[in-house]
């Protein structure tokens, strides 16, 4: 038994039980190898012993543990081997492994693309992160596969080097930045960094050499001084749980020089300086005391204790003059300085140079990360479908959506001549309800128009408008329908038009020197019925238009009505009382 096996039985709630998995997967797996030639076990072991670090519950580390074991099975044995995880280890597991294999539809549009260089576009790349969070939909599965990403970015050397690129490429397109958002500070580092490693080994060469010496520089320095500054807090009897440093990761730290023309001298966070204390008070008092004895740059001092971040992130930030050397210096609490490194806080907007005020409705979703990190459910792509064309473009549809609606969000006349659909390559019944992740092919035909029953099964207002707009130009006499429901469309027809005309003419016929309920300028017609005469006592009708029907109050028509319907009976006269 490993190491890393013994140190996740021995952390366990349940050692028998975890005992139990580890050997039902060593059965389920097997002596099958991933493309970099290790054991699908070992890979299991590694991304459960990762989570284990992060203190997380033992059905999580199961669900780790087991999360490729469908996939290392026959098509026609999955659903086998998916019974047996329930049957041994219960539906909570079987739901994880479940969603963490159907998370390797999102791989769809990297799979296929042929430039290696390209990343996706902002608006594509979002689109699959949401894909990504929809199939997930727990925490616990996007942790599982974040592990198993870095897992494999550790080993991606096995593959030709435009798949390494392409993989290198979607952890920064797409897991870096979900990580980031999640304000798990570790993992998103650790993603970018070997990323960068991978896709541009000599920019990435080059920056470790030129920086290190800084790294290093800054290391050195801050660990003559931090026995210093402790003196300080002591002094002025302010407790500290910890002062310690926290270096900018590489990525980030090139993304930063590449907006500084490469000067290192103008990036003053390489290394910064952390300051942990109790509690908020202490927060700031130590603050006070960081500008005694150290002078600040007033225009970088950010309270982000009082007004966090979108995401929840919480500290106090300033940049100061530390023996001639401009730091910067975080000061939060310990449980503010844990969520910063695993909680709901990254400043993902501003490394992704997202405009929350422009684009605010597009990231809504962000909002509710606090709820799910409490709940692990993910659920706020519940009411949206997302489906990839055949060339690997995403489409966002309603939850409900069928290929026809699909169709006609790719290009109307795609639906107007959609004939049949294929999904994953199997053919499919244009009714189908889609599901996140199915690959989806069109295929069309000239002669083919839109049906009159598709108006029942389709789920988006566009589909809907354009299949109406074809359908009421194409004469009653091609449609196979019965007489009697033609019949029927006719009369509606006729109705609504009569209606219409009708509307019109109450609107012509305002007579200026009526007034109803004391009131001028109301729609009043005259009814045929007494047809009342200036002069005459009356008293006016409301219809449901909102229009006056002036009768004569002899007319027995009104006396009828005002029995009948009392409150739609108003005052009406030919002068103003």
């Amino acid at each position: 038994m490993s190491n890393q096996v013994q140190k996740i039985i021995d952390r366990s709630e349940d050692p028998k039980q975890l005992m139990d998995v580890f050997e039902f997967a060593r059965q389920a797996y097997g002596d099958r190898k991933r493309y970099s030639g290790e054991f699908y076990l070992e890979h299991a072991v590694k991304v459960a012993g990762a989570l284990n670090q992060m203190r997380l519950d033992q059905t999580t580390i199961i669900g780790a543990i087991l999360h490729d074991v469908i996939d290392t099975h026959a098509p026609a044995e999955k659903k086998s081997v998916l019974m047996q995880v329930e049957s041994r280890f219960g539906q909570e597991v079987a739901t994880l492994v479940e969603r963490a294999s159907d998370l390797n539809r999102i791989y769809y549009s990297y799979n296929i693309a042929k430039n290696e260089d390209t990343f996706f576009a902002k608006d594509k790349a979002e689109n699959l992160r949401k894909m990504f969070l929809a199939i997930a939909q727990d925490l616990r599965v996007v942790l599982i596969e974040l592990a198993s990403v870095i897992d494999g970015l550790h080993s991606i050397e096995a593959l030709p080097k435009e798949k390494q690129r392409l993989y290198a490429i979607e952890t920064l397109q797409i897991f870096s930045p979900i990580a980031n958002r999640l304000g798990l500070g570790e993992i998103k580092t650790t993603l970018e960094d070997l990323s960068f490693s991978h896709l541009d080994p000599d920019k990435f060469k080059w920056l470790q050499d030129n920086i290190k010496e800084k790294y290093e520089e800054r290391r050195r320095y801050l660990k003559r001084f931090i026995p210093h500054l402790k003196k300080i807090f002591r002094q002025e009897k302010i407790p500290v749980i910890a002062v310690d440093w926290r270096a900018k990761s590489y990525w980030s730290a090139y993304q930063k020089l590449l907006s500084h023309n490469m000067d290192f001298e103008r990036i003053h966070d390489l290394v910064a300086l952390r300051i942990i204390v109790n509690d908020v008070a202490t927060c700031y008092k130590a603050l006070g005391i960081i500008h005694k004895y150290y002078q600040p740059i007033s225009q970088e001092i950010n309270d982000y204790i009082a007004k966090p971040k979108s995401n929840g992130y919480q500290s106090l930030h300033t940049t100061v003059f530390l023996e001639n050397k401009i730091s910067e210096v975080q000061i939060r609490t310990a449980e503010m300085n844990h969520r910063a490194q695993y909680g709901v806080c990254a400043h993902w907007s501003y490394k992704e140079k997202v405009d929350l005020q422009k684009e605010g409705e597009k990231f809504s979703w962000t909002k509710k990360i606090p709820e799910f990190w409490k709940t692990f459910s993910i659920d706020f792509f519940a009411d949206q479908v997302f489906a990839f064309t055949p060339k690997g473009d995403v489409i966002v549809l309603p939850k409900g959506s069928t290929p026809v609606d699909f169709a006609y969000a790719v290009h109307s006349d795609i639906g107007n001549h959609c004939e049949s659909a294929k999904i994953d390559g199997k053919i499919i019944t244009l009714d189908q309800v889609l599901k996140n992740g199915d690959v989806v092919e069109i295929i069309t035909n000239k002669k083919r128009k839109p049906s009159q029953d598709w108006i029942r099964f389709v789920k988006t207002n566009f589909a809907k408008s354009h299949i109406k707009k074809v359908i009421t130009s194409i004469p009653l006499s091609l449609f196979s329908v019965p007489r009697f429901v033609t019949k029927k469309i006719i009369e509606i027809s006729a109705k609504a038009k009569q209606r219409k005309q009708e509307k019109l003419r109450i609107k012509k016929q305002q007579p200026n020197q009526i007034y109803l309920a004391g009131q001028k300028s109301m729609m009043v017609t005259f009814a045929k019925c007494c047809n009342a005469k200036p002069g005459e006592a009356t008293k006016a009708y409301l219809t449901k238009y909102r229009a006056a029907v002036l009768h004569k109050i002899t007319c027995k028509n009104l006396q009828a009505m005002a029995k009948k319907f009392p409150e739609k009976i108003i005052d009406a006269s030919w002068e103003q009382s």
